[in-house]
Formats: C-alpha cells, structure tokens, sequence
C-alpha cells in the first residue's frame, strides 16, 4: 500500500487523493487499509517515511562513493534524483508537492516535511564538510547553509520541472549552483 501511496501522492497530492482510490489501486478492502492506518493522514506520513528510505538510499549510494571527489558525489545524487524524476514523468519531488499543499494547513506535515528536507541537507553539509577539507571548498564556507541553499534551488526547479515536464530547470539549476561553488573555491 505504501507504494501505490508513493505513486499517487506524486501524481494526486494529498487532498486529491481518496482512500478508495488505493484501494482500488492495491486490490485491498476497506477494513486491510484501517488494520494498517489510523487515518489517511497517518497513510501520507508513513508514505512520507518511506519515500525517505527512498532518499536515503540515493544519498548512501551516491555520498558514499568515495572514489568520487566529495562535490561530484553531491552532483551525482541531484542527477540520480533528476533521472528518477523523469521515470516518474517529471513530477517532481514528493516531498516539494505536498509541502506546497499541506504546510500552511497542517502543522503535523510542515514540520515532517521540514525535518525530511533537513535531513537531506545535513548529509549533504556531511560531504560538502569532505571537500572543505580537501581544499575545494573555502575553510571559511557555511556547509549548512551551502546545504541548505542546494535543497532548497533543487525544490524549485523540481517544481519548474514538474509544470514544464522537462528536466531543463534541474540540469541549470545544477550547472548555475555546482559552478558557483567551484568558482567560490
């Protein structure tokens, strides 16, 4: 069931979406959705926990490869999502969908949503920490913010890129971002 959530909160959102369309999306009956979930907002915040077991997968794949020097390791993870998007039909970050939606409503998905996105960007901050050290950073620079400011460019073109269903806004928000770090060094 988590899922087919994962599937139609990208492409429905949250308001849009009715328990009886993942049913009929799973095969499962009514009383299988409330043996597992308390509600529907109990079903999105664990899709949510999910589709961040998703992320941080990409993270341990592409962070972790330290063969790779620390700021291409953080490209690659921005090219792998770029390239999930499009198996997805450029619709963007689940994450940036339902932030847009819910936040202003509900405090309990602004602040998972917040804490998700955080703790993308303290990885990131992690492997930005690696090239400060190996000198392709400034010894000065603020990781997190540097973090931070990557996530949150990437959730705007993701958000371009969904409305255009094209991946031009992600590869020149990458290309405009990873060439003003390397000039910054």
């Amino acid at each position: 069931m988590l899922d087919a959530g994962l599937r139609l909160l990208l492409r429905h959102g949250y308001n849009d979406l009715g328990i009886q369309a993942v049913l009929k999306e799973t095969g499962m009956p009514k009383g299988s959705f409330y043996h597992h979930f308390v509600s529907k907002e109990d079903f999105a915040l664990q899709v949510i926990d999910r589709y961040m077991e998703e992320v941080h997968h990409g993270l341990d794949d592409t962070l972790g490869d330290c063969a790779t020097a620390p700021l291409d390791r953080v490209r690659k993870f921005f090219e792998s999502t770029r390239d999930k998007y499009e198996t997805e039909g450029y619709l963007g970050c689940m994450l940036g969908g339902l932030g847009q939606e819910l936040s202003g409503v509900s405090p309990v998905f602004q602040q998972r949503i917040e804490a998700c996105l955080s703790a993308i960007a303290s990885r990131i901050a992690n492997c930005f920490e690696e090239a400060r050290d190996r000198g392709d950073l400034p010894a000065d620079a603020n990781l997190r913010l540097m973090a931070d400011l990557v996530v949150n460019c990437w959730e705007g073109a993701a958000l371009r890129s969904r409305l255009r269903r094209d991946p031009a806004p992600l590869d020149s928000m990458l290309d405009f971002y990873f060439g003003s770090v390397a000039v910054a060094s």
